[in-house]
């Protein structure tokens, strides 16, 4: 049975996203992001706002919440041993709940041709994860194999400095300002792949409200 759409209210996911995307740079200006609890914090509010959004979804809701209990285990025990086993997997684990989540809500917004705010805000999330997700693998990468982004300050608490969710965005709004650059192959591969995806979403996604709106638009007459 497909998500109903009219239990989903995709405003809750973007409050978590906004969360993390302001509450990082804010941290980093006062020198708080490398506070374990900081990290903490922030961590569980997109998991727990963030799974909220998932309800009435099903297996999705199961599943996300899954992901949110694992993390939310993974995250205290990194705070508590400083461990770079915990701390990686707990960000492996965001991935996988931002995956999820990214599933669910393309499911979503691809069901009927209405335009309506929770639908347009569903596709802004959708916009959102996906920066957000580079920029966890952009970290993991970076953590791997140190040495594979040049520019950039040196990281405490790994996935949790925003220089990383800026560079993210702007690699996928191919703004490219040059400040900090991919240097091994790994990374660049993962930079371009994050510049076509942001690029061919924007292009479908323009092109899919624009059709749902002739759609209505031929309806209603």
């Amino acid at each position: 049975m497909m998500p109903n759409l009219q239990r989903t209210n995709f405003f809750y996911l973007l409050i978590a996203l906004l969360i993390l995307l302001i509450a990082i740079p804010l941290a980093d200006n006062f020198n708080l992001a490398g506070a374990p609890l900081i990290r903490g914090l922030v961590f569980s509010c997109l998991l727990v706002i963030g799974v909220w959004s998932l309800r009435g979804g099903g297996r999705f809701f199961r599943v996300g919440m899954a992901f949110v209990i694992a993390g939310v285990i993974l995250n205290a025990l990194a705070i508590k041993s400083h461990s770079p086993f915990f701390q990686y997997g707990s960000i492996l684990l965001l991935i996988g709940f931002l995956l999820v989540a990214i599933t669910f809500t393309m499911k979503q917004i691809a069901i009927g041709t209405d335009i309506n705010a929770n639908r347009i805000v569903g596709a802004v999330c959708v916009y959102l994860l996906l920066g957000v997700i580079w920029a966890m693998l952009y970290t993991l990468v970076n953590a791997v194999s140190p040495g594979s982004f040049a520019g950039f300050l040196p990281m405490e608490g790994l996935g949790w400095n925003s220089e990383w969710l800026y560079f993210s965005f702007v690699t996928m709004t191919t703004l490219g300002y040059g400040d900090l650059l991919p240097v091994s192959a790994t990374a660049r591969g993962l930079a371009y792949m994050q510049a076509i995806v942001g690029q061919f979403y924007i292009a479908v996604l323009v092109a899919g409200l624009v059709g749902a709106y002739v759609s209505t638009k031929s309806n209603d007459n």
